[in-house]
């Protein structure tokens, strides 16, 4: 490990220097004194501030120090700071401007390379262009970070045009990092893969992934669980439950994958009151604590699950909630200096009251109009057909309320109450071959049909407007017609 003491150069002679005279301002010599103190300090050995070798120093070096810092009694320190460079930071004309657009240009089309792969290339393409001055490999290293044109590693997907755009993006603006104000006010949440397979039930060995929820300003892992996919059902099963444990969060982030953005998720969150925090496309790191988090899951806990033989699912699941409840949450975290349950505990929190299961399970569901066949009472989704209450048949079109991997039951939904009117299901037609009809019951209490009572008032109004005109009838009888005239 290197002895460099934090700073600049110039900072670090000031304090040196300072060190070396410091003495004759807080004693100051009597008069007379004054020679004969200095040629004891030249006497000294001294660490030289830059090598850390042992130095000595002549009386008039150190004399020249000793005056220039009286000159400035207010500042001592700052004026034993060796001058800076008039041209510092700036190149000195050695080397041809073609050089360093060529340089640029290089940067533009390879923003991921290394400083030594574009110090090797540069070269290569001087010697190309009969270039013969070429930069040395510090020289072409300060002078890409000296233009902010510092390395860029590629990551999957850059060579789209969104990625590109994104990461222009993101190298115009800064970065910083954040924090919420309130435990529970934001959770994070996504996917990793796990590089252990599991054995099914069916005898093969598949790779599952790891959902997992986090929260922001404690740090607290609010539920994991491996699953063998990741679509929505997984998500929302995971994300359920760590609403149960937990409580309701103000907003949750995640990703724009495709079990994100799928509609009984959304539709779920709206449900629940939960704000949807989205991530800009091809910015990962805003996502950083919960992608921090997947390093505790690779260092500690899938190492210690290495010799287990035969690892299932639900082993691998036993294993991380116990790791998670018994080392994580109850380990010092090295960001907040507390664990996350201490720190979950102390608040201040926005949490609330967790929903109940029931409501967890209808809250991730779609939300889609459907049109009633009224020859059977009946609606089609996802090709499949329910029977809608007889109540309900006057009702041209219904909303209703669903989640795509569970089709045994659909939710008959009122959208203007915000509330389930009833549960339907799919058509049973060998139950219905028995033959049994229930009555149908008025759907509302309209009077019974009466006797017509003659023409239709409007029909009526008509007539004795049309006799009131004097105008004879337009039309003649069919008897006239047909009738000889008298003679």
């Amino acid at each position: 490990m290197s002895d460099r003491g934090p700073g600049e150069v110039h900072g670090r002679w000031a304090e040196f220097r300072f060190g070396v005279v410091g003495g004759l301002f807080s004693a100051p010599p009597a008069r007379g004194e004054l020679g004969h103190r200095l040629e004891a300090l030249a006497g000294q050995s001294w660490i030289h501030p830059i090598n850390g070798e042992p130095t000595l120093f002549d009386v008039s070096t150190i004399s020249r120090w000793y005056y220039a810092a009286r000159a400035s009694p207010n500042n001592l320190v700052g004026a034993l700071r060796p001058q800076v460079r008039r041209d510092r930071g700036l190149h000195r004309p050695l080397f041809a401007e073609a050089v360093w657009a060529l340089l640029t240009a290089q940067y533009a089309e390879h923003p991921g390379w290394t400083y030594q792969l574009h110090a090797d290339n540069l070269r290569a393409l001087c010697a190309e262009q009969h270039l013969d001055q070429v930069p040395c490999y510090a020289t072409i290293r300060r002078h890409l970070k000296t233009h902010g044109m510092t390395r860029r590693p590629q990551r999957r997907d850059d060579n789209r045009p969104a990625a590109r755009s994104a990461r222009d993006e993101r190298a115009s603006r800064e970065s910083r990092g954040w924090e919420m104000s309130h435990v529970h006010a934001l959770w994070h949440l996504d996917f990793k893969d796990s590089p252990l397979p599991v054995l099914t039930r069916t005898g093969d060995w598949e790779y599952p992934q790891l959902f997992g929820t986090i929260d922001n300003r404690s740090r607290l892992a609010c539920h994991y669980q491996w699953y063998l996919g990741e679509g929505a059902e997984e998500l929302s099963h995971g994300l359920g439950q760590g609403l149960l444990k937990r409580g309701k969060p103000g907003g949750i982030m995640m990703d724009n994958g495709s079990a994100m953005k799928a509609g009984e998720v959304r539709q779920g969150l709206l449900d629940l009151g939960i704000r949807f925090v989205e991530i800009p496309n091809y910015t990962p790191e805003h996502n950083a604590i919960i992608e921090a988090f997947w390093k505790q899951i690779s260092l500690r806990l899938i190492p210690m699950a290495e010799g287990v033989k035969d690892l299932t699912l639900a082993m691998l699941n036993e294993f991380t909630q116990a790791w998670i409840e018994l080392e994580y949450n109850c380990s010092v975290h090295s960001e907040t200096k507390q664990t996350p349950i201490d720190r979950a505990l102390a608040g201040p929190s926005v949490v609330r009251e967790a929903p109940s299961a029931d409501q967890v399970r209808r809250a991730f569901r779609l939300k889609v109009d459907r049109k009633q066949r009224h020859s059977d009472g009946t609606i089609s989704v996802q090709g499949i057909h329910f029977e809608v209450p007889s109540c309900y048949r006057h009702l041209d079109r219904l909303t209703v309320r669903y989640a795509r991997w569970d089709l045994s039951s659909i939710d008959l939904w009122d959208d203007a109450l915000g509330v389930v009117l009833a549960s339907i299901y799919p058509v049973n037609r060998e139950a219905n071959a028995s033959g049994f009809r229930r009555k149908l019951v008025a759907v509302t209490s309209a009077p019974s049909p009466a006797k017509s009572t003659g023409a239709a008032p409007l029909l009526r109004h008509y007539v004795n407007q049309y006799r009131q005109s004097g105008l004879p009838p337009a039309y003649i009888p069919k008897d006239d017609l047909c009738d000889p005239e008298p003679t």
